[in-house]
C-alpha cells in the first residue's frame, strides 16, 4: 500500500485543519499518491477525492438540563458537596450583602428626614456590631426608637408644664401673702 503521509500533511495545510480531519478516498489511492504539491492537493479537494471531515459535536444538552435541575435545587444534597459551606458561599459575601442593605436603608431614612443624625449614627454602629439580622429587625428598632423619642418629648413637655404651673402657683401665693401683709399693716395703723 502506498504511503499518503505527504498528501495528508499537505491537505491539512491547504484546508487549514488537523490531519485527523482529512479523509482520503480509499478507492482513488493511486491518483492521490501522484499529488505531490499543494496545488495538486487543492485540485483533488475540488474534485472530492480529499474531504475535510465535519467537526465532532460535543453536545451540552445534558449539561443544560442538569443545570436547570440544579437551579430548582436538585443534585445539591450533602453527598454532592465537595467544599465547605464557607467555600461554597463565603460568610463574608453574606455579611457584605446584609450590611449594604442595612446601611442603604439607614442612609435613605436619614436623607428623607425620617430619622435624625443621632439615631442614624447609633443605629449605624449597632448594624456594624451585628445587631440586626435583617431589614425587618432594623425597621422595628427604628420605629421603637422613634416612639421612645416621642414619648420622652411628651414627658419633657408635661414636666415643663407642671413646673410652670407650680411657679405660677408660688407667684400667686406670694402675691396673696404680700397683699395680706399690706392689708394687715393698713388695718393695724388705723
Amino acid at each position: 500500500m502506498v504511503s499518503l503521509k505527504l498528501q495528508k500533511r499537505l491537505a491539512a495545510s491547504v484546508l487549514k485543519c488537523g490531519r485527523r480531519k482529512i479523509w482520503l478516498d480509499p478507492n482513488e489511492i493511486n491518483e492521490i499518491s501522484l499529488a505531490n504539491s499543494r496545488r495538486n492537493v487543492a485540485k483533488l479537494h475540488r474534485d472530492g477525492l480529499i474531504i475535510k471531515k465535519p467537526t465532532i459535536v460535543h453536545s451540552r444538552a445534558r449539561v443544560t438540563l442538569r443545570n436547570e435541575a440544579k437551579r430548582k435545587g436538585r443534585h445539591t444534597g450533602t453527598g454532592k458537596r465537595r467544599g465547605t459551606a464557607n467555600a461554597r458561599l463565603p460568610f463574608k459575601v453574606l455579611w457584605m450583602r446584609r450590611i449594604r442593605v442595612l446601611r442603604r436603608l439607614l442612609r435613605k431614612m436619614r436623607d428623607a428626614k425620617k430619622i435624625d443624625k443621632h439615631i442614624y449614627h447609633s443605629l449605624y454602629m449597632l448594624a456594624k456590631g451585628n445587631m440586626f439580622k435583617n431589614k425587618r429587625v432594623l425597621l422595628e428598632t427604628i420605629h421603637e426608637m422613634k416612639a421612645e423619642k416621642v414619648k420622652e418629648k411628651a414627658l419633657a413637655e408635661q414636666a415643663d408644664a407642671r413646673k410652670l404651673r407650680a411657679k405660677n402657683r408660688v407667684d400667686r401665693r406670694s402675691q396673696r401673702e404680700a397683699k395680706k401683709a399690706a392689708d394687715d399693716s393698713i388695718s393695724a395703723e388705723s
